[in-house]
């Protein structure tokens, strides 16, 4: 990969929260900075030392009827009220259990068997099993079609996170599911049973594509420490296949590490302005440096309305420089950045710092982009935006 300026601090940018939060985390994904030392964190100005709270405080204290709420109960409803009155619903506050599971949502860790599902354009459910994964040991093999769960034929109108759902489960002793598959090279039915496992999703899936070996195909999910690196193996090994064109997919990826968001635009840009950052100080350009794994091949962009933060960057960038088009749904918009300040209970707080413009200036928040080629979704799971996207990149070779 190439040298990057990360003296710069690493902003990141991921739908990251339970409960309450667990819609928008998935609906738009979230520009985040790193965990800032809450040592260097502001003391509140002169005069503003909310004399009025104490002296409510006081009061109800002396004379509420009933028993108040615990002392932590009470100071998390007043930090959550004092944010509310600044009208951004991206600057929030997090209990301390949900704070913690925030590094394992970064982390991608969950129990199941390790496989990406994928619609082929018939609409069928395709099996890709992760290297090392519970899946591969007992026997699934890349090109698999999904049958049956538990021996109940699979709804092919289910939504992509309900048949992630069937495919995990708690690891414990006896943990597991048994799938029906269909083999993709010998149109065998086969069952088996497949244990759950501690799962660390990959940020990067690859494959060339089996009706035109020619094409190679890149799914970015979310954009991690790891993604660059993924990336780079995901190129290698294409490359050693000799594609001659590449499918870029970044439906349903609602964001993750800035920083290497950066990276991964640049890999396909060969110069110039990747994104405008706007903060209190002014703005500032990020730049692409001349070369990158993929700045020579042909490439179609697949977005969705879950295409969010990182991923707006990354399909923005490419979108306005002209490397490529887009094909799919207009994107979320998600274009302001939080940084992270972890608090003395080991509660955190989420403070809307910056804002994020595509090359041409366009800004993301609230609005998304506007794919080159808008289809509709089919009805009937087939997934024709991958097939759009093949054939006019086919035209070209």
């Amino acid at each position: 990969m190439k040298d990057k300026d990360l003296s710069y601090r690493r902003s990141i940018f991921y739908g990251v929260a339970l409960g309450v939060l667990m819609a928008v985390v998935f609906a738009g994904g979230f520009f985040f900075r790193d965990w800032i030392d809450r040592t260097q964190t502001p003391t509140a100005a002169a005069g503003m030392d909310y004399a009025l709270l104490d002296e409510v405080q006081g009061l109800i204290d002396r004379s509420y009827l009933r028993p108040q709420p615990e002392y932590a109960q009470r100071q998390y409803a007043a930090i959550r009220g004092m944010l509310q009155s600044l009208g951004d619903p991206f600057t929030f506050f997090i209990d301390p259990p949900v704070a913690a599971s925030e590094s394992d949502v970064l982390a991608g860790t969950y129990g199941g068997i390790g496989v990406d599902i994928a619609r082929s354009e018939a609409g069928e459910l395709v099996l890709y099993p992760f290297a090392d994964s519970p899946a591969l040991t007992a026997g699934i093999e890349a090109g698999d079609i999904l049958r049956a769960v538990n021996g109940a034929p699979v709804d092919l109108s289910l939504a992509q996170d309900a048949l992630d759902q069937l495919l995990r489960g708690e690891v414990r002793d006896g943990g597991g599911v048994d799938l029906t598959v269909e083999k993709g090279e010998t149109s065998e039915t086969v069952s088996v049973f497949v244990p759950f496992a501690a799962i660390n999703v990959p940020s990067v899936s690859w494959r060339v594509l089996s009706d035109d070996p020619r094409i190679g195909y890149v799914q970015i999910k979310r954009f991690t420490g790891r993604t660059p690196e993924e990336l780079t193996t995901a190129f290698t090994e294409l490359r050693a296949a000799s594609i001659s064109a590449l499918v870029v997919d970044l439906r349903n990826n609602t964001g993750g590490l800035l920083q290497e968001s950066i990276q991964v635009a640049d890999e396909f840009i060969d110069g110039g302005v990747l994104v405008y950052e706007q903060n209190v100080n002014g703005e500032r350009p990020h730049d692409a440096e001349p070369g990158g794994l993929g700045v020579d091949l042909p490439m179609i962009v697949l977005v969705n309305s879950l295409t969010a933060s990182g991923a707006e960057l990354v399909a923005g960038a490419i979108q306005d420089t002209d490397r490529a088009i887009l094909i799919g749904q207009r994107t979320y918009g998600k274009g302001t950045v939080q940084q992270i300040f972890p608090l003395s209970d080991q509660s955190s707080l989420h403070v809307t710092s910056s804002e994020w413009f595509t090359p041409a200036h366009q800004p993301l928040q609230g609005r998304g982009l506007t794919p080159d080629v808008e289809m509709i979704p089919d009805s009937n799971g087939r997934d024709v935006e991958l097939g759009e996207g093949v054939r006019r990149l086919q035209e070209g070779l």
